[in-house]
């Protein structure tokens, strides 16, 4: 009878770790667990051992883990009673659903509630906003154990009100009471809370028990709704499941992926486009016969919209009896690609998996897939992964191979159309794009508008010019360093006699703290790297001097372009940073000099920095939006405040333009472009993430043409419409005759590329240090780590440089870094890479931007940002030359 027991209670875990918070237990299950074990004293201390990481894994990965931890104890227990006491245990800390349903391995009801949790997770930011969890808790206290009301009321008054409401909202999720999302609904409506009348509509059947029939009112339409139904549980039980019903809207942009044809899908962002993926991918394996299957990918090309894919995915379909699987970078190395597309129907992928494993020949062909489906898709160009991929899919179509081709699906928000300037040369990107993902239609609402602009909400756009500072003494003092700089650098190439007119009379004409000026440095320091002279040591001078100069004024460029856009305060920290830096490493008489004029300007920096004159209007505009938009009583400030500081309270997000697309962030109301403008896709989608009726969404900058070009983009996006429209409205054949052409140029320009391919030169070159000339290495002694990372072999290298401890280690798939790699020259200390531990070696990983590649029988310089650009004879790392 045990080992059946602990085979159920294995196979239906995942609900005691979705439930139990195993601290509440812990208190009530001792006395009876010291009976059962009364006999061994060792394995009584060991209990109690594991109770104290039970509750640490509580504190610092939360309930989930810590139940996680106390499961698999749990099933290590051997001695007889275990199972009895872990049952008085659920039942004495009042989890009366948990232990039903563990008693007689029955989880229909438990599973019939998951319908609620998804509605309760989607609310939860209004569920925070609206209620005081003290009003509603007397009424719902029945659906928790006492430990969790305990702690709720202990949150609101340490925390305030709005901690307090999402503490709730974590317990409800936790609840094994069958009748918690009826109480809870009495419990609003008794309250006369909107939440509940606007919200939630929960039917009731006539002998008063739940029915799993939901259906949510509110503003926008979720990427990942469930709409499960008719799936089997893990015990084998017929579950049903009364899903959501697809918007008309929705439904129309299914309609020409479901006739079969390949698809572009662009529809605005908060839509329900994943839900509409998942439509189509079910229609799609639903559509085979009997004795035959599909097999879908999904691709998704950030690593969070991957995690939140593959569990929409798995969600919706393991229900229904398929099988779900991911990969990504960081799992790839666990288990064979190969493997999980084989054994699974559905595959969630991030778009490089596929590529490497289509290139090292794990997956075949694209034949093993019936159905691609790109997310994000108008990244489909130049030498991006979904490009590679759909590069085999037109080699295939077009070689003599006779196997299937999956159909395909593209999602986004926004086709873009480059840099057309008219709507014929649009016309001509869209169909591109069309051609690359080998599209013959482009699904749009047409029909449903009016549902679509109830959906989603398109927000106001402002313009907020602001004028630079009319007086900027930091500016002043930092542009006279840099003209001391540059002076230095132009005596440099004084004194060697070499004339460059054209490279030093651009200075004079780029203005200080620019985008202009720092590629000037960039360029003018690649110019740098690979001067020569006859006399090495010279060389070594001279060089190492014109990259600290150049090194120096970009970093006071970065200061002054921070201080344009942040605080002086700001630039400042970051200058006194890098010196910091600087007085650390080398420090040899350059710097020295340098250093110490900047540390003569120092205190007249700090003063203007903290003069309140001096503050930047831009932010003094911000602000003014922020308490504009958000006019707070004191009473509610403190609550806000309270909420920030609490984790899971945040309710601003700061984030560079990895938020524009695929991430799924809650609706806001509030949407600020500071000082940022793309191109008409990222406009789109930054837009969209204002989902909230009535958000607004301000650009400000002191730059008149930041503005004017957010104008244009906007131009530029009726322009994509009208493009799309008109492209809607061509003969199908005409179209895609239109798309085989284009697909037949550009591989004939591919394959002409292909043949063009640079032969590797079996030539041995010196890798020399970038900033001093010191030799490192040969690039006969340089090996290929799993097709991308550098490593040198042999002890001559070892000697050529010197190592610290990384302050970050960390791993990243089958590489553990562990120490930081340095040029050995005295006073220099350029940076070479890192060492990692990688298998049984420890191995020196080593960047081709830090150098300088020199040919031994010409003496030539050159200079190689990536890789990829130095066309050597590369040989792959063998473990088996290491051991010799």
């Amino acid at each position: 009878m045990a080992a059946e027991q602990r085979r159920n209670l294995h196979a239906f875990g995942h609900y005691v770790r979705r439930m139990l918070d195993p601290t509440y237990i812990l208190g009530t299950w001792p006395p009876g667990l010291r009976r059962v074990l009364q006999f061994d004293e060792s394995l009584l201390l060991l209990f109690v051992d594991q109770l104290q990481y039970i509750q640490a894994e509580k504190n610092n990965k939360g309930a989930m883990e810590a139940a996680s931890l106390f499961l698999r104890f749990l099933l290590e227990l051997q001695e007889e009673g275990w199972f009895c006491g872990f049952l008085d245990a659920l039942h004495q800390a009042g989890y009366s659903g948990l232990y039903e349903a563990i008693e007689n391995w029955d989880f229909q009801k438990i599973e019939e509630l998951e319908e609620y949790r998804l509605l309760l997770m989607r609310l939860q930011p209004e569920f925070k906003i609206r209620i005081n969890p003290k009003d509603i808790l007397p009424e719902i206290s029945e659906c928790l154990t006492s430990q969790e009301s305990e702690e709720i009321l202990q949150v609101c008054s340490n925390k305030g009100p709005m901690a307090g409401a999402e503490k709730m909202v974590e317990c409800l999720l936790r609840s094994d009471k069958g009748n918690w999302p009826k109480t809870l609904k009495l419990a609003l409506e008794k309250e006369e809370s909107k939440f509940s009348a606007e919200d939630v509509e929960i039917k009731e059947s006539e002998d008063d028990e739940v029915e799993t029939d939901v259906q949510i009112f509110y503003k926008e339409e979720p990427e990942c709704q469930n709409l499960s139904q008719n799936s089997c549980s893990p015990s084998g039980m017929s579950q049903t499941y009364s899903p959501m019903k697809p918007r008309n809207y929705q439904l129309e942009l299914t309609l020409p992926a479901k006739e079969g044809k390949n698809t572009i899908i662009c529809a605005p962002t908060g839509c329900g486009k994943t839900f509409v993926s998942l439509l189509i991918c079910e229609h799609h394996l639903k559509k085979f016969p009997e004795g035959q299957k599909g097999k879908a990918v999904f691709f998704a090309i950030q690593l969070p919209v991957y995690e939140q894919q593959k569990s929409v995915f798995s969600q919706y379909f393991e229900r229904r009896g398929y099988k779900v699987a991911g990969i990504s970078g960081a799992t790839s190395e666990k288990v064979p690609v190969e493997q999980i597309v084989e054994n699974n129907d559905i595959i969630i992928l991030t778009p490089q998996i596929l590529v490497n494993s289509l290139k090292n020949g794990a997956i075949p062909s694209l034949s093993v897939f019936t159905l691609m489906i790109f997310d994000e898709c108008h990244n489909t160009s130049k030498n991006h992964p979904y490009n590679m991929i759909m590069f085999n899919y037109l080699d295939q179509k077009f070689g003599r191979s006779s196997d299937p081709l999956p159909q395909v699906i593209g999602l986004t928000a926004s086709v873009g159309i480059g840099d057309a300037k008219n709507t014929n040369e649009a016309i001509e990107y869209i169909c591109k794009l069309c051609a690359s993902l080998d599209t013959s239609a482009i699904a749009t609402v047409k029909e449903n508008v009016e549902e679509l602009e109830e959906i989603v909400y398109k927000p106001q756009k402002f313009f907020r010019k602001v004028e630079s500072r009319t007086t900027d003494r930091f500016k002043c003092i930092i542009s006279q360093l840099m003209w001391e700089t540059e002076s230095l650098a132009k005596s440099v190439i004084d004194e060697i006699g070499i004339i460059i007119p054209e490279k030093l009379s651009q200075i004079q004409n780029r203005d200080f703290g620019t985008q202009k000026y720092e590629q000037w440095i960039v360029a003018f320091q690649k110019m740098c790297a690979v001067f020569r002279m006859p006399d090495k040591d010279e060389e070594s001078r001279i060089c190492k001097a014109l990259f600290l100069y150049t090194s120096h004024l970009r970093k006071y460029n970065d200061a002054l372009i921070i201080s344009e856009h942040a605080r002086m305060k700001d630039a400042l920290d970051y200058l006194k940073e890098f010196f910091n830096n600087v007085r650390a490493a080398g420090f040899d008489a350059t710097e020295q000099h340098l250093t110490q004029r900047f540390e003569e300007k120092l205190q007249e920096l700090e003063s203007v920095s903290m003069d309140p004159r001096s503050e930047n209007a831009k932010l003094k505009d911000l602000c003014f939006i922020l308490q504009e938009e958000y006019r707070l009583n004191p009473e509610m400030q403190k609550c806000v405040l309270d909420a920030f500081r609490s984790s899971g309270g945040n309710k601003m997000l700061i984030a560079t333009s990895v938020a524009d697309e695929g991430i799924e962030i809650a609706e806001c109301n509030l949407v600020i472009l500071y000082e940022y403008v793309a191109n008409v896709i990222k406009m789109i989608q930054t837009r969209g993430r204002g989902r909230a009726r009535g958000s607004k969404c301000f650009l400000i900058t002191s730059n008149a043409d930041v503005i004017e070009k957010e104008k244009i983009n906007i131009c530029k996006e009726k322009m994509m419409n009208d493009s799309i429209l008109s492209l809607q409205s061509w003969d199908e054949a005409v179209f895609k005759e239109k798309v085989y052409k284009i697909q037949i140029d550009e591989k004939f320009i591919r394959d002409s590329q292909e043949k063009a391919k640079s032969v590797p030169d079996k030539k041995n070159k010196k890798l020399l240090c970038r900033k001093c000339k010191a030799f490192a290495c040969y690039t006969a002694d340089i090996r290929v780590v799993e097709e991308c990372h550098y490593t040198v072999v042999g002890d001559a290298f070892r000697t050529c440089c010197i190592t610290k401890l990384h302050p970050q280690p960390k791993s990243f798939g089958s590489f553990e870094k562990t120490a930081k790699i340095f040029c050995a020259r005295q006073n220099c200390n350029h940076g070479w890479g890192i060492y990692v531990r990688y298998k049984a070696f420890e191995i020196p990983v080593i960047k081709i931007g830090s150098f300088v590649v020199e040919d031994l029988a010409t003496g030539a310089q050159t200079l190689y940002a990536k890789w990829r650009d130095f066309h050597f004879e590369k040989m792959p790392f063998d473990p088996a030359e290491m051991s010799k």
